[in-house]
């Protein structure tokens, strides 16, 4: 589902600022080599991260869902100086990848992958952290926000992508994915530490700011 005219999406992204020539290359390169290259940010979703962290400025940042690196990227072009990004990623075959496109960047020695399951390696991560970005599996979402909220620094924001899953979060009936993803948005909704607001960039982002 398109939540946009299509004319108008290009227009968005034609109209907003160019990404480093690494991230088109990284985005080129998932399209040609990597299994369900939608999974990736790309231009217009990735210079919304950026801004996002940009404006944030963290010292420290959370991704869960590396896929094949181009969001961290995007959000490492906000660290503050002497910051650090933590990005968790289960699938140990795209390593190589990931790393072969950081080192392209600027950003590399800021960046720490954690290969494996996500739950776990939370659990073995300190805080405080001033920014979160959550795109692994839908069904463990409400499980990610109550694993990393007492993580989160006071004013950091989640940001929780597909929230809107191709507007499925619409229907009556519902497969698990999107059954999680409803019960996430209520479940952020409802919880008196936090703000939030939903927006229909690409696949819906959710964003969360902790009190």
């Amino acid at each position: 589902m398109k939540f946009i005219d299509e004319r108008l999406e290009n227009y968005c992204r034609d109209m907003s600022s160019a990404p480093a020539e690494y991230l088109s290359e990284l985005d080129r390169e998932t399209h040609l080599r990597v299994l369900s290259p939608v999974m990736l940010s790309g231009h217009l979703q990735g210079r919304f991260l950026s801004m996002i962290s940009k404006l944030i400025s963290p010292g420290k940042v959370l991704e869960i869902g590396t896929y094949t690196g181009y969001s961290a990227l995007c959000m490492a072009e906000g660290l503050k100086e002497g910051g650090e990004l933590h990005t968790i990623e289960v699938n140990d075959e795209l390593e190589p990848f990931i790393r072969q496109f950081w080192d392209k960047s600027p950003y590399s020695h800021l960046l720490h992958l954690h290969i494996g399951d996500a739950s776990k390696v939370i659990a073995e991560l300190e805080g405080d952290f001033d920014l979160v970005f959550i795109d692994a599996g839908k069904k463990d979402y409400p499980l990610y926000f109550d694993l990393i909220i007492d993580k989160v620094s006071s004013g950091g924001v989640i940001l929780a992508d597909n929230v809107l899953w191709s507007g499925k979060v619409l229907e009556e009936k519902v497969d698990e994915e999107t059954e999680a993803l409803v019960s996430f948005s209520k479940k952020v909704l409802e919880d008196i530490r936090v703000e939030v607001v939903v927006l229909p960039i690409r696949d819906g982002i959710s964003v969360i700011r902790k009190l």
